[in-house]
């Protein structure tokens, strides 16, 4: 075997072990997603992949190993599906992108919100780095705006903060407007309207911004 076929032969291995994982993370997804973590077995997900429970064992070391991968590596998929949807334009304009495309997200992905709610208590690791990920890319994106001249007056810390705010209203705008018995469907345009009137013009007028109540 030449050095070339041999790096061929591995790159294909490689490539058949990456297609795998990606199987059984979809499959754990599904099964997330329908039966929670706690019903969340290596038979029903290794059924579901099309996969042995001794290739399961290859890529995991355990059932929990893999229920503390599932959200961060949804949650980077999700990322990487709203980066591709957000344009060039004005700051402001991208952050209503940024939101609008998260409601594309789960139409894709309905299963997120079980997985990230159910998340704190069965997978409190990936729960966690999850939350990391999210607020680490989303602060920078604020740092660049700021550096920009898009947003004034603002530190890191207080980033931190507002990132938790648009992340909560994610989770709790998609519950109110997305979720239902028939699946998971777009929100009302108003939902959308009411955020961007929320981020291009603020709730209160500066006189109205007191350090007490």
């Amino acid at each position: 075997m030449t050095q070339a076929t041999a790096k061929i032969t591995k790159l294909n291995r490689v490539e058949r072990n990456a297609w795998t994982k990606q199987k059984i993370f979809e499959a754990a997804t599904k099964v997330v997603g329908k039966h929670g973590y706690a019903e969340a077995s290596v038979a029903r997900i290794t059924e579901e992949a099309g996969v042995a429970q001794g290739t399961f064992y290859n890529h995991f070391e355990n059932r929990q190993e893999l229920l503390n991968q599932l959200l961060p590596k949804i949650g980077l998929d999700m990322v990487e599906f709203i980066r591709a949807r957000t344009g060039t334009a004005h700051a402001a304009r991208q952050e209503i992108e940024r939101f609008a495309a998260f409601f594309d997200f789960i139409r894709e992905v309905p299963e997120f919100l079980r997985i990230l709610n159910e998340a704190e208590f069965f997978a409190p690791t990936g729960y966690q780095k999850h939350l990391d990920n999210i607020s680490t890319a989303y602060v920078r994106i604020l740092r660049r705006a700021r550096l920009a001249g898009a947003i004034e007056d603002y530190s890191d810390e207080e980033f931190e903060a507002i990132v938790h705010m648009l992340m909560g209203a994610r989770g709790y705008l998609s519950r109110r407007y997305s979720y239902s018995e028939a699946g998971v469907t777009a929100v009302p345009e108003h939902v959308i309207s009411a955020y961007r009137k929320l981020m291009t013009r603020g709730l209160f007028t500066a006189s109205g911004d007191q350090d007490t109540p």
